[in-house]
């Protein structure tokens, strides 16, 4: 989801749902960690309905574990967890890719390109730092993958991206944290635009999957030594 300030006119079930998960996400909340409804209200300034709300959409998503008659939990972070999403992000990103390269027109791929390019604006900025642990780089690094898909004609596809990239977020922010070296994507991304852009499909979605499982295998190494 968008890391921008959130706005205060939403409706208070919208606006708990999208808190919530920013701060799931940036793993501001432990994982495995009971959310406890009258703590969450206190937090976030909301009443335990939407609170309610907020957490069964976000159980939905894999972000939270609802246990029964016992209330909700933050969803774990396991090998066999990010190998899975590993599989299914690669399954949907790859198709939603092959559409939007089928359908994109001129400001799809102007849009990909100004996308690749604020996100090299920022990596530039932060040098060696942990960009993922950037919200800026985060934003931009979110913004560049999204707009890739953006000319996909399914919005389920679409739905389903945004849904297991906020996923993947979460698993990559904890390994940042966790691990030595930290990881260059830059090269990563340009050839993934150059490809998209030139309208090689089997190329790009090669990369994406490529792109995709380093990832995983980087989180996994991290969740292994953890363990």
């Amino acid at each position: 989801m968008n890391t921008d300030v959130l706005d205060s006119n939403l409706p208070l079930a919208e606006r708990a749902y999208r808190e919530l998960r920013q701060a799931i996400v940036r793993g501001e909340f432990e994982a495995g960690a009971r959310l406890r409804l009258e703590e969450l209200a206190q937090r976030f300034a909301v009443s335990s309905s939407p609170l309610r709300e907020a957490l069964n959409r976000l159980s939905q998503q894999g972000l939270v574990r609802a246990l029964e008659n016992r209330g909700f939990r933050v969803a774990p972070l396991t090998a066999e967890g990010v190998n899975d999403l590993v599989r299914v992000r690669t399954l949907i990103e790859c198709e939603a890719l092959r559409d939007a390269m089928a359908h994109g027109g001129d400001a799809w791929e102007s849009g990909i390109v100004a996308a690749a390019h604020a996100l090299a604006l920022v990596e530039r900025r932060l040098g060696d730092e942990a960009r993922v642990l950037d919200d800026d780089w985060s934003a931009r690094h979110r913004a560049f993958h999204l707009s890739l898909y953006a000319a996909c004609t399914s919005p389920l596809l679409l739905e389903l991206a945004d849904v297991l990239f906020d996923n993947a977020e979460r698993y990559r922010r904890w390994a940042a944290r966790n691990r030595q070296a930290p990881r260059r994507k830059h090269d990563e991304h340009q050839q993934l635009m150059k490809v998209v852009l030139a309208r090689d499909a089997d190329a790009a979605t090669a990369l994406l999957r490529q792109h995709v499982g380093h990832t995983g295998q980087l989180v996994a190494a991290a969740l292994k030594l953890a363990s």
